[in-house]
């Protein structure tokens, strides 16, 4: 059980250390992701940190799409 806590405060003390300050995406990734984690064999840490990578890259792609169709104020 100590090795469990062990290994689970490492990895959340590297993800935390590990997170850029902006999150766009990165909290509706990661309940979902620690949700699917949890019912594909009780990884649910691991899919919490996987659904925020996922989140964050989608609110990325997306504000760049946003950002590249914006009309000119030049106009």
């Amino acid at each position: 059980m100590r090795a469990i806590l062990r290994c689970l405060t490492l990895a959340l003390t590297v993800l935390i250390t590990t997170i850029p300050a902006d999150s766009k995406g990165c909290i509706k990734g990661a309940v979902i992701g620690g949700i699917a984690g949890h019912y594909a064999g009780h990884h649910a840490v691991l899919g919490a940190a996987a659904g925020c990578l996922i989140g964050r890259h989608a609110a990325k792609q997306h504000e760049q799409a946003t950002q590249n169709h914006s009309p000119d104020p030049s106009y």
